[in-house]
């Protein structure tokens, strides 16, 4: 696979967690200064921030509304299905949720490296059915062998609420 810069951004996170109580975890809290976010907890929903600093770190655009997990799929150029890296944007009761497509498991599902998933940067399990959207930087040219995800073992529940 090639690894698209905002990819390697995001692994570089993956065991950031949110910090319970009037302490806040000091990456996360970094993301949203140099973003400029009005907030500076953790424990506000944060799977937009999280993809907003990866694609701020390898210096692309971001959306308008980049902290809203919906308003990602106003950004960049669309996609039929999804491409290894790519955003994917989740619809869920109440919101959205948003993160890298990464792989798919034996099972079926979609995994996704994204932030704010179980309150931590981790890959995890959803249904390819609560997707609404797949999308990557306007203008990116997609790597040939990005098109096909590869398959990884997962033992982990399926993502029902990133709440």
């Amino acid at each position: 696979m090639n690894e698209p810069g905002w990819l390697k951004a995001a692994r570089g996170h993956i065991g950031v967690t949110e910090i319970k109580g009037p302490k806040h975890n000091p990456t996360i809290v970094s993301w949203l200064r140099k973003l400029r976010a009005w907030w500076k907890d953790d424990e506000t929903p944060w799977c937009g921030v999280f993809v907003a600093a990866c694609m701020d770190r390898a210096g692309y655009s971001l959306p308008k509304n980049w902290m809203r997990a919906k308003d990602w799929l106003n950004w960049g150029d669309p996609l039929g299905g999804p491409v290894y890296g790519c955003v994917v944007v989740f619809g869920r009761q109440g919101g959205g949720h948003v993160g890298f497509a990464v792989g798919e498991d034996e099972n079926g599902r979609l995994l996704v490296l994204g932030g704010n998933q179980g309150d931590a940067v981790k890959i995890s399990p959803f249904d390819y059915s609560r997707v609404i959207g797949y999308r990557v930087p306007k203008g990116y040219a997609i790597p040939v062998q990005n098109y096909k995800l590869p398959t990884i073992k997962s033992d982990q529940e399926t993502s029902k609420n990133e709440a």
